[in-house]
Parts: C-alpha cells; sequence; structure tokens
C-alpha cells in the first residue's frame, strides 16, 4: 500500500510517489513500501514445531464446496 500523505521530492532525486489515492503504483512501489515497513515489523523468532499425533486429530470437517474443488483436481481427485 502506497503512502497516501504522498511526501514526494523531485528535487532530492528521490522516487516520487504516485499520486494520492492511486493504489496501483505498480510492483516497485509495493517492493519499496514492503521494503520500508519489514524494518518496523521483524518477524518474530522461529519456534519449531512438533508433529501432532492423530489420536489427538478429532472432528475434521471438509464443506461439500471444497469436497467438489479437490476431487475436479487431477492430483487428489482420482
Amino acid at each position: 500500500m502506497t503512502n497516501l500523505k504522498g511526501s514526494s521530492s523531485a528535487a532530492s532525486g528521490t522516487p516520487v510517489s504516485p499520486a494520492p489515492g492511486d493504489l496501483e503504483g505498480g510492483l516497485d512501489t509495493l517492493r519499496g513500501d514492503c521494503a520500508r515497513m519489514a524494518q518496523r515489523w521483524p518477524a518474530p523468532a522461529r519456534t519449531a514445531s512438533r508433529p501432532v499425533p492423530p489420536s489427538r486429530i478429532r472432528r475434521v470437517s471438509v464443506s461439500k464446496r471444497s469436497v467438489r474443488l479437490l476431487e475436479g483436481m487431477p492430483e487428489y481427485g482420482d
């Protein structure tokens, strides 16, 4: 998402932001926005996940719509 306040500065040599309200800035704009946000929200430390024993998995329900979707996929429907 692009900063809608539009802090663009063509004279300083920095890239010009899209016009306020223009959310279609392109892939380069999105990558730049993500790079700036990554510094503010660091990823949590990774923790090793443990497998769940099958005996603890109960009451798994799948909607009929999802079943039809999977049946239509050659990898799963056969």
